[in-house]
């Protein structure tokens, strides 16, 4: 049985999505261990407690130092006993001492088709804006290994989706989390979690 930890900083629908294949029973041989969050505010822990899942607020904020906020996410992902770490949506840095424990253990969903779109600066809805304004005819989502980089680590999976014309950048992200995002990651799990190939 696989322990994923997810770490979130907003509404969760990548969360959502994980928790949903296991439902469906898509994802096995998976357990979530934890759901963390930055943002005390965040509808994931709301899902997550729906769930009867450990959900914990870690906000930066709540330290003196960013040191002590990265040992206190450090502590709760030991705790957690993850095998593998996931950053569903997380807006935050993840400093290297956490990288170093969970090398090869952590993924991170991204809304484009890295090397496009990609690196510091790029998330959310800017990402979506600067495809629309670059003029791509495709768009898509990535999930990768995360390294000391932003966004370089090696590519687990990546998935297409169309531009259409009249697309907004909010009408493009939806796109990109119903056609991508909410399809690859939990199939990147199962990867991980049995060992099995393929791409979408």
């Amino acid at each position: 049985m696989l322990k994923v930890a997810v770490l979130v900083s907003g509404g969760g629908t990548n969360l959502q999505a994980i928790l949903d294949a296991i439902d469906r029973g898509e994802l096995q041989n998976v357990e979530i261990s934890a759901v963390i969050s930055n943002n005390p505010n965040s509808y994931a822990l709301e899902r997550a407690r729906r769930k009867g899942l450990k959900a914990l607020s870690i906000s930066p904020k709540e330290y003196e130092t960013r040191e002590a906020f990265h040992e206190a996410l450090l502590q709760a992902l030991k705790e957690s006993m993850a095998d593998l770490v996931v950053l569903a949506g997380c807006l935050v840095v993840i400093p290297e001492s956490i990288i170093r424990e969970y090398k090869g253990r952590m993924i991170n969903i991204h809304p484009s088709l890295i090397p496009s779109f990609c690196g510091t600066g790029y998330y959310g809805l800017k990402v979506h804006e600067e495809a629309l304004k670059r003029g791509v005819k495709v768009t898509g989502a990535t999930v990768h290994f995360v390294d000391e980089g932003t966004d370089t680590g090696p590519i687990l999976l990546q998935k297409a989706v169309e531009v259409k014309e009249g697309d907004t950048p909010e009408v493009l992200q939806r796109r990109v989390m119903e056609e991508a995002e909410w399809i690859l990651l939990p199939k990147a799990i199962d990867i991980i979690a049995n060992e099995r190939k393929g791409a979408c």
